[in-house]
């Protein structure tokens, strides 16, 4: 019981993070797949066009509550913004290409066929998936970042 608590007060500030993100992210991916949702299957634009937009939006959203709730950054200088857009995009464009030809593929191996709707459904689901992953490290180590470095003395105590 002793090193589970040593284990948690070493790691108390990173648990919070992923705890708070994971907060932010339960409304940003709900808010995101109505979105998307509408979108593609009501308003019928493509795949790109869907998932685009709704990440747009969602995307403000995250970055002010990322920015005060999880990473609570103070100080904010003139690159945050163009830092938070590229982890964005990058990790928008990974996610998204990835999941559409691996859900393709993978739902065309069986005999049934499936409708395009129901796949790129599926593939939009799963790129959301990926995305949070490297969402949350992208602006964890890349925007959010913590800047200087701690005092040695803050070690021993």
């Amino acid at each position: 019981m002793k090193k589970i608590k040593e284990l948690y007060e070493r790691y108390k500030d990173f648990i919070m993070e992923v705890i708070h993100f994971g907060m932010v992210g339960v409304i940003n991916t709900l808010m995101g797949w109505v979105i998307m949702a509408v979108l593609y299957n009501l308003i019928h634009m493509n795949y790109w066009l869907s998932s685009g937009i709704s990440y747009f939006i969602g995307s403000v959203f995250s970055y002010h509550a990322n920015g005060k709730l999880t990473f609570k950054v103070e100080n904010k200088d003139k690159w945050l913004p163009w830092r938070f857009a590229v982890n964005i995009i990058v990790c928008y464009l990974i996610a998204f290409s990835v999941a559409q030809p691996s859900v393709t593929y993978l739902m065309s191996l069986g005999e049934k066929a499936y409708s395009q709707a129901l796949i790129d459904n599926v593939a939009m689901l799963l790129g959301m998936c990926i995305f949070i992953v490297m969402n949350f490290f992208g602006q964890k180590l890349f925007v959010f970042r913590k800047v200087g470095h701690k005092d040695k003395s803050e070690d021993r105590e």
